[in-house]
């Protein structure tokens, strides 16, 4: 594998504006805006619900687990919808329709928080249709972008996105905490749909995106989605990768090391400091491909992958903060460079017309099992014990790792 740069004739602040350009085009800028307010009021999001719904009358842990389940089951649902829907009628319709979704199911649950009438089951509801949103939102991501930049910075295009991702996963929650100290978790929930509504307002300002697939039943149109899914080998033999790992190795890291880390790093500052550390590795992944044309782009991915096995490593073998933190840091470099190459390998060589549909069986085959995994994490680490649990997780993800890379289906794959 080699990875290529573009050629550049110039160098310094000149070289740095020639990685940037994809914002050059004003309708990328224009998205990029919309998105970073989005994804900065979805970091704020959980920190608000989940604290608000600790306070009020029949609130608590139990309540909070309720709450994210149906969240996520509703974007889990819809997920196969929204990408028939993106082919059928354009990304761009779909996801300004996802926007004012969650806008309007964010609105009247932070008009129910601040008038302190929200009841449990209310907020339940509002999850439901705020997961409906995202999952309607999700595929119209991966078939909007190629519309926005030509084909050669796609690449530039998602990193651009990625780098906005995670800077929302590091600032959000840290606001989300802020405001709740002065004021309070209605608040922040307010702050939330007006995220959604800029970026409503950001969408509603492109160009309205023709649909590229004829209509069919449902059943017709998601039958070619998955035809086209599953006739790509390196396609399918990737997302069954990702969702392993989140099955055995990243939903046990995410539910034993808080736990861990209260008991042996220092508490809860010091977990804060481990995601913190992934969110900005994330931000260096995505400024280190900047600029950069990888040739096997797709194994390139997979080998980032690896990177996801450091922290759950170094909480395995009880490693001082230190060492979690930076591993923390590396693993969330590689998860840039993994999500960053696979979605511009995607758009790339899926026809636009099956897009949103290959885009949603994507991403359900990834994150499906992931729920399940966050189940049984506790369960099964009672049986086995943290450690070996996490030390099991790790072997699996090298493991995986090597075998996929073995595959000539990924291995070849964009070899020139």
């Amino acid at each position: 594998m080699t990875l290529r740069t573009r050629p550049a004739a110039v160098s310094g602040s000149r070289t740095a504006t020639h990685r940037l350009r994809t914002l050059r085009y004003s309708r990328f800028r224009r998205f990029v805006i919309g998105q970073s307010m989005s994804l900065l009021g979805t970091g704020m999001n959980t920190i608000g619900t989940t604290f608000a719904v600790l306070q009020m009358p029949g609130g608590g842990v139990d309540a909070v687990g309720g709450v994210m389940a149906a969240r996520i089951l509703a974007v889990l649902v819809v997920l196969l919808l929204g990408g028939v829907l993106t082919d059928r009628l354009g990304a761009r319709a779909v996801m300004l329709t996802a926007d004012l979704l969650r806008f309007s199911a964010q609105g009247a649950l932070a008009v129910l928080l601040l008038t302190h009438s929200a009841r449990v089951w209310e907020v339940v509801v509002l999850a439901v249709v705020l997961g409906m949103g995202e999952g309607g939102f999700s595929p119209g991501l991966t078939a909007l972008v190629p519309g926005l930049v030509p084909a050669d910075d796609l690449a530039d295009a998602n990193a651009l996105l990625q780098i906005t991702q995670a800077v929302a996963s590091v600032a959000g929650p840290g606001l989300a905490g802020l405001l709740i100290a002065v004021a309070d978790a209605g608040t922040v929930v307010a702050v939330d749909a007006v995220s959604y509504g800029v970026s409503a307002i950001a969408l509603a300002g492109l160009p309205l995106s023709q649909p590229a697939s004829p209509r069919h039943g449902l059943l017709t149109d998601l039958g070619r989605g998955w035809q086209e899914f599953t006739s790509r080998t390196w396609l399918w033999v990737t997302t069954l990768h990702i969702s392993l790992f989140n099955v055995v190795l990243w939903a046990p890291f995410l539910v034993l090391g808080p736990a861990l880390a209260q008991q042996r790093l220092g508490g809860a500052s010091a977990w804060g400091l481990v995601l913190a550390l992934y969110g900005i590795g994330s931000v260096g992944g995505g400024l280190a491909l900047l600029g950069r044309n990888p040739g096997r782009a797709l194994a390139w991915s997979v080998a980032a992958s690896a990177g996801w096995a450091l922290p759950a490593a170094a909480l395995a073998a009880r490693l001082p903060l230190g060492w979690v933190a930076a591993a923390a840091f590396l693993a969330g470099a590689g998860a840039a460079v993994c999500s960053t190459l696979v979605t511009t390998v995607v758009q790339r060589e899926i026809p636009a017309e099956v897009r949103g549909r290959v885009s949603a069986f994507d991403s359900l085959g990834a994150f499906a099992l992931g729920p399940l995994g966050l189940a049984l994490a506790g369960p099964v680490s009672d049986v086995v014990g943290a450690d070996r649990l996490l030390g099991l997780g790790v072997s699996w993800q090298l493991t995986a790792v090597g075998v996929v890379l073995a595959l000539p289906a990924v291995r070849r794959h964009g070899a020139r």
